[in-house]
């Protein structure tokens, strides 16, 4: 069973933070450069370039798992992926019901654009994906696993938006698949500091929001194929390691 190397954490050209330089295409052919096999697209509180990222990693080799980064009620980021476009557009459906009216400001905030296979802008996300969703992490939660999904809080060791300091411990109803730790750190150096949640299957991902970031670190996952029900199993069976460093040096 070979190991394959993912980054679980990418944003495009449709988070408000993530560079226009992030279009599909230019993704995809970073992820190549870097040496991953696997990537996960997920954008601020939208899933509206997932199929185009998909369509564009089909065409060269590169797996992508489709997700989103969720940020709730209570301003805590989390990773939702989903095993096929279905349970997506079902998801965005409730992410449409769950944002808010609040405008987005691109001169402030930057732009949210929804893009093409060719790089060509389709069109503009009008709110703010920035804001919190109405609902909480628990809700939330319940929602991506009634979907077929995965659920991973984010960044869990930033002291902005991660689950510890937005909230000060883990619910313990809260069903999560695996804890994400951020690149400025490792899960050995967090599981220093909470020794309890040393049993978790850990994940590290470059929260990608600029082309150079992506694969900056890497997780690699021991599965027969980079494929959603060999990715899903691997993670629940903790078949995981993470590395703090990029699978191998830049070739561009």
């Amino acid at each position: 069973m070979p190991w394959y190397n993912a980054d679980l954490h990418i944003h495009t050209c449709l988070s408000p933070c993530g560079s226009l330089e992030m279009s599909p295409r230019r993704i995809i052919g970073r992820a190549w450069e870097r040496g991953l096999q696997l990537i996960a697209i997920t954008d601020h509180n939208s899933t509206r370039n997932v199929r185009v990222c998909m369509e564009c990693g089909a065409a060269e080799g590169i797996s992508v798992i489709p997700g989103c980064e969720v940020n709730t009620q209570e301003e805590v980021h989390s990773l939702c992926y989903f095993p096929h476009m279905e349970a997506v557009e079902l998801f965005q459906d409730y992410l449409d019901r769950q944002i808010s009216d609040i405008p987005n400001d691109p001169k402030r905030f930057g732009y949210q654009v929804v893009v093409d296979t060719d790089e060509q802008i389709i069109c503009d996300e009008p709110r703010s994906l920035f804001v919190g969703i109405n609902d909480g992490i628990e809700a939330l939660e319940k929602v991506v696993h009634r979907l077929g999904g995965l659920f991973v809080p984010a960044h869990i060791d930033r002291q902005v938006n991660g689950i510890i300091s937005q909230l000060g411990f883990i619910p313990r109803e809260l069903m999560f698949d695996a804890l994400e730790v951020s690149r400025r750190t490792t899960p050995a150096a967090f599981i220093s500091h909470y020794p309890e949640l040393a049993e978790n299957c850990f994940l590290q991902s470059s929260d990608a929001h600029y082309p150079e970031d992506i694969g900056s670190v890497h997780t690699r996952i021991l599965m027969d194929k980079p494929e959603w029900d060999h990715f899903m199993r691997a993670l629940l069976e903790k078949r995981v390691e993470t590395m703090n460093v990029p699978p191998f040096m830049d070739v561009s």
